[in-house]
């Protein structure tokens, strides 16, 4: 997640770190205000987690940085599945919910295979107890970089994801982890999509700053194709 400091935020609400909640406060706070709006406006646009009795509320402007990077690395990964013929449902911006214990709300998700359930189309939190933890999450990471590698890891090996990448944007560095029996390990390539080197999703970030989406691409099309 990528986040700016001068970005309002909730009155009495401390923002961007870890503080102690109960599960009923933490959804008061982050379904009933989105929901209803009420005295905390700006958490309308908040980034909400939560991990057995501990929420963290980030206050992120989605600029062309974050976006621009969130929207590189979809691609990559739309475009090797498509080719390679892997079912795949791609969620952005959305909450996974393990009710009572812990919720995260990653840039980008990916439902991979075929045997996971399609996530019913509504605005509320995919339950994960009924239709799974995604397979892979992608949080897109700044100035949040030391939180996403730390606790958010340790929540999401909790959830049950199978692998979690961090994208450095200062540093075009992709961060990824094979997530397996309660813990992680650091991997180079894929391993919930074989044959999808982290280096290739790296050369695209890279090749994003000077090349247009049609010209990425025609080299991920010539790099992907069997």
């Amino acid at each position: 997640m990528v986040d700016t400091a001068s970005y309002p935020r909730p009155k009495g609400i401390e923002t961007n770190a870890w503080v102690s909640a109960r599960w009923d406060e933490y959804v008061a706070l982050c379904d009933g205000e989105k929901d209803q709006g009420g005295d905390v406006p700006a958490i309308e646009k908040a980034r909400c987690y939560y991990d057995n009795g501990w929420m963290r509320i980030e206050m992120a402007a989605l600029g062309p940085w974050h976006g621009r990077d969130n929207s590189i690395v979809s691609k990559v990964i739309s475009l090797f599945a498509t080719l390679r013929i892997i079912r795949m449902v791609e969620l952005t911006n959305t909450s996974f919910r393990k009710t009572g214990d812990r919720e995260a709300q990653p840039d980008i998700a990916f439902y991979l295979g075929n045997t996971f359930k399609l996530p019913p189309q509504t605005n509320q939190p995919v339950d994960i107890e009924h239709y799974g933890a995604p397979h892979l999450v992608i949080e897109i990471a700044s100035t949040t970089l030391s939180d996403d590698l730390g606790r958010k890891r340790l929540l999401y090996e909790r959830l049950g994801i199978q692998e979690y990448w961090v994208v450095n944007v200062a540093t075009s560095e992709v961060l990824a982890f094979a997530i397996e029996q309660g813990g992680s390990r650091e991997i180079r390539d894929s391993q919930t999509l074989p044959g999808l080197g982290l280096s290739t999703v790296e050369e695209v970030m890279r090749r994003s700053t000077t090349e247009d989406d049609g010209a990425i691409a025609r080299w991920l099309l010539q790099i992907f194709q069997p």
